[in-house]
């Protein structure tokens, strides 16, 4: 009889802890059952199960992320995929980023680089700092000329701005120069997360990516890289008709809530409840 009632609260303390289900393990539950339609926002060289992986992995390692709206994060997930950038690694291409209860979707400067690259009408596209003893001139007008030499021995000094140059596969090219404080100055106007996220981790690589977005926006660019651009720094609540997912797909999952410091509370936990994933094309890429 003790056996037997030992066997019963084990299986009722099994029922319990999948009634539990911890963010990580509901946002899985999420991301399987979105396999496919997260396969029809890919480019055909990203996999679904890797990209999965990918978004997996950033949701479980920030709690933040964690308390934030599930799909708010798949929204910003899903630009990511549409675009084919690894959002949270290492590569720097894009960020998946807590904005009080929502998540930002922001592309990373490598990123914006690669999407140049894939446009089929940029040849090449760069972006450097200067520094206050380097060589450094440019003239605008007719005559555009940028000359940039790098002191090769010796200290640079301090940086004193950035600027950006693409060409062009059919000819031509143009650049723009922004000091260091006018890159400062935009990304306090525009960023929502200039005080935390990559604006405080990886400075250099995210005022490059402002100067090559102010560049780009008076280059010849592709319908695709015009709305790559466009999906930087935002935040979505919900799937829309520019997203790729099945419509009235009801996706249940279960999550438990944490606190600010990562405990988690004794309620059953949320539930994301009959999400209704609306609109369906994917961008071609």
């Amino acid at each position: 009889m003790t056996n037997l009632k030992n066997q019963l609260q084990n299986k009722a303390n099994n029922t319990n802890q999948v009634k539990k289900a911890s963010p990580s393990k509901g946002m899985e539950q999420l991301l399987t059952k979105m396999g496919g339609q997260i396969q029809k926002a890919l480019p055909s060289m990203v996999s679904s199960e890797r990209f999965q992986r990918v978004a997996l992995t950033a949701f479980s390692n920030n709690t933040k992320l964690q308390q934030c709206d599930p799909m708010s994060f798949i929204a910003a997930m899903m630009q990511s995929a549409q675009l084919g950038l690894e959002p949270n690694t290492p590569l720097g291409q894009a960020y998946l980023i807590p904005y009080g209860k929502q998540v930002q979707f922001q592309i990373g400067y490598k990123g914006l680089l690669e999407l140049a690259q894939r446009s089929g009408k940029i040849k090449t596209l760069y972006a450097h700092e200067v520094r206050e003893n380097d060589t450094f001139d440019i003239d605008y007008g007719l005559n555009q000329t940028l000359i940039h030499k790098p002191l090769l021995k010796g200290d640079r000094g301090e940086v004193i701005g950035y600027y950006a140059v693409y060409h062009l596969d059919a000819g031509g090219n143009s650049f723009i120069f922004m000091t260091k404080d006018e890159v400062l100055e935009h990304a306090k106007r525009f960023s929502k997360k200039y005080n935390s996220g990559p604006w405080q981790t990886d400075f250099d690589a995210m005022a490059k990516k402002t100067v090559i977005k102010q560049l780009l926006k008076y280059a010849p660019l592709s319908i695709e890289l015009q709305k790559a651009t466009s999906m930087d720094e935002t935040v979505k609540t919900e799937i829309s008709d520019d997203m790729s997912l099945v419509k009235d797909e009801g996706i249940e999952a279960e999550f438990t809530e944490l606190t600010d410091e990562g405990a988690e509370l004794t309620d059953e936990g949320a539930e994301v409840e009959n999400q209704q994933i609306e609109g369906q094309q994917v961008m071609d890429m």
